[in-house]
């Protein structure tokens, strides 16, 4: 058997799997966030290990005799956060989360420096790692100076699992310290921030061994024998590899809490100036290119607390047959943006409402402005040389066929939805965790699902999708003078 372990922003999912990658069972923990103050986002590292407890308790009350025959676990977590400790592995102070914007003036002085884009291919977003150390330098000094090792939070769980300071590349491509090209931390960038190497974990693949479950661990869930723990990955690789998205031009969009859209690359095509991401895959000599949205479902759940009725109410209202855009426009922006923006203070907005602007044609509107705000990163992937002629559907948004509809047709490519299963990072790690067990080829291991069916583009209204999306493009720069 094998563990996958997801640490997200609102929980931890613990995943089991056979040696033939059949889904034996799953639990959840649960987890919140803080927001001390405006543009703060904020988790207690110790609530990590606790939700990972009651997620791994609740598998073993289903399923102890699976449970005692785990040989490898891998690890999948939200990127960018900051986890600082001391020398004797303490806390310091709350970790600072992906979606955490204070940075943003320490992040584009950062950015200024061109030695950033030149070694990690990215702009360094206000939500990576670095720009808050730099932060955290300025305004806490008194915990900076003891800072011994900063972890990523998946890896902050590797800490507590096997008492190892490691990581690997594709999450480690996100803190803006880590050559991308070169699969390796850049001492320069480091010392950039008045940090150093031996700050850092130490380096793997993610399909590698790092490090083993503790006995005291083990003990206590009925493990036996030797259990390794795998590299691991950042949420989104090891999403791709639940999904077989591994092989060059390989391509899923994520419906999460934010949006993604991921293109798997057989090298290294950096382009920092569209606001893609180009990162290290989860396996060896392998990258990946992603645009990311902040608000996707978030934005849906939002309008849904404005409104009192459910995401699936609200959905549900639409239909599935696509409409034509009723002239109504959503920015979502309700935390900023990342690609192909990187402006972290624009905020959103609706545009041409109207008397009759139901509640259905808000839903409607915040279902395309998400499409077309996808719609952009496919366009900044475009630009970096990546081609997708189709994506495969992932995510809480993904159940809702209209949304499927709207982004198909805002795109102009197929969406495939994958045969009921799930195909997500605590599965990616799990299959990360067999293949560091075993040795297994890591692309033998990670294929993609049966597709169960197809959406394509409404060609009928692919014209007026067009139309709706010049006006959306003009919005940005309209309403930044605004925001900013």
């Amino acid at each position: 058997m094998y563990l996958g372990l997801d640490l997200g922003t609102s929980g931890v999912k613990a995943m089991l799997i056979d040696g033939d990658q059949t889904i034996v069972g799953s639990a959840n923990g649960s987890l919140d966030v803080s927001r001390p103050h405006s543009g703060w986002s904020e988790q207690e590292p110790a609530h990590w290990v606790r939700a990972a407890q009651e997620a791994v308790t609740g598998l073993k009350a289903k399923h102890p005799k699976e449970l005692a025959a785990v040989r490898g676990i891998g690890l999948s977590g939200q990127m960018h956060g900051a986890t600082l400790i001391d020398a004797a592995d303490k806390v310091l102070r709350p970790c600072i989360l992906w979606n955490d914007t204070r940075s943003h003036v320490e992040a584009a002085a950062l950015d200024a420096d061109p030695r950033f884009r030149a070694l990690t291919g990215n702009i360094v977003f206000p939500g990576f790692t670095a720009p808050k150390l730099a932060w955290v330098r300025k305004h806490e000094p008194e915990v900076f100076a003891k800072i011994a090792k900063v972890l990523l939070p998946k890896d902050y769980l590797r800490l507590w699992l096997t008492g190892e300071y490691m990581s690997e590349m594709s999450d480690s491509a996100g803190t803006s310290w880590l050559d991308t090209g070169k699969r390796a931390w850049s001492s320069e960038l480091l010392a950039a921030t008045d940090l150093s190497e031996e700050q850092m974990p130490a380096l793997v693949e993610g399909t590698a061994q790092a490090g083993r479950l503790r006995s005291e661990l083990a003990a206590q869930w009925g493990t036996s024998g030797d259990v390794v723990v795998a590299g691991g990955a950042g949420d989104n690789a090891a999403s791709a590899c639940g999904m077989g998205t591994v092989s060059d031009g390989a391509a899923f969009v994520s419906l999460g809490t934010s949006g993604v859209l991921f293109a798997a690359n057989g090298s290294y095509l950096p382009k920092p100036e569209s606001a893609v991401h180009a990162f290290c895959h989860a396996l060896p000599n392998t990258w990946h290119q992603m645009g990311v949205i902040l608000s996707a479902t978030d934005a849906l759940n939002w309008h849904s607390g404005v409104t009192g009725k459910s995401a699936s109410d609200l959905t549900g209202e639409l239909g599935e047959t696509l409409k034509a855009p009723t002239g109504v426009t959503f920015l979502p922006y309700l935390s900023g943006e990342r690609t192909p923006h990187n402006d972290a203070v624009i905020r959103g907005a609706f545009i041409g409402l109207e008397h009759e602007s139901s509640r259905a044609v808000l839903t409607q509107s915040v279902l395309e402005g998400v499409a077309f705000a996808i719609r952009d990163n496919l366009e900044a992937l475009r630009s970096a040389g990546t081609g997708i002629s189709r994506v495969t559907a992932i995510g809480g948004g993904s159940r809702s066929r209209y949304w499927l509809a709207a982004i198909a047709t805002a795109l102009g490519v197929p969406v495939d939805l994958p045969a009921d299963g799930d195909f997500g990072a605590a599965f990616g790690a799990a299959r990360l965790g067999l293949i560091a067990a075993t040795g297994a080829d890591p692309v033998a291991v990670c294929t993609p699902p049966v597709t169960s069916g197809t959406i394509e583009p409404v060609s009928a209204l692919s014209g007026a999708y067009e139309d709706a999306y010049r006006r959306y493009r003009a919005l940005y720069p309209a309403i930044k003078s605004l925001t900013h």
